[in-house]
């Protein structure tokens, strides 16, 4: 009698630490989903415009490859991949936003929308995958760089 209460002990701990991993695993993807944000440039991108964004913060989430010069309408197109790299963007709803922009092969920095960019350009506008430089904020804008196409996934 005694070795069928020991197998029966063992058997209820077994179901019992076998339904505490499931739940612990539910648990986990529950918060996963329905908890905050994943920290991403996306999710940065969907910030409310009354958020104060930190630019280096804005700095260690943003990467890219390369950058792709563009003509504005009725503009020449300038070759701007010499200088400027675009290596990334957070684009908030309102006018505000970020870029992440290297100038003439120097580590790229931050910079917000209105701020300095060279002597001659500042940071005029953001897009979800692109920033526009200009002469100053009220002026026309100067070259618009963008961000590589992205692959498709495999």
């Amino acid at each position: 009698m005694q070795t069928h209460s020991i197998s029966l002990w063992r058997l209820r701990l077994a179901t019992f630490l076998l339904a505490a991993v499931a739940t612990a695993s539910a648990t986990h993807w529950a918060l996963k989903w329905l908890g905050t944000p994943p920290t991403s440039p996306m999710a940065l991108g969907g910030a409310s415009a009354s958020s104060q964004t930190d630019p280096q913060a804005v700095a260690r989430f943003l990467a890219g490859d390369q950058v792709v010069a563009k003509a504005v309408q009725g503009m020449p197109v300038v070759s701007a991949s010499s200088r400027f790299k675009l290596m990334g963007v957070v684009a908030a709803p309102s006018s505000r936003g970020h870029a992440l922009i290297s100038v003439d092969g120097k580590p790229a920095r931050p910079y917000a929308v209105g701020t300095q960019v060279t002597d001659d350009l500042v940071l005029h506008s953001v897009a979800p995958r692109s920033a526009s430089l200009a002469p100053s904020l009220e002026g026309p804008i100067s070259m618009t760089l963008e961000l590589p196409k992205l692959l498709p996934a495999r």
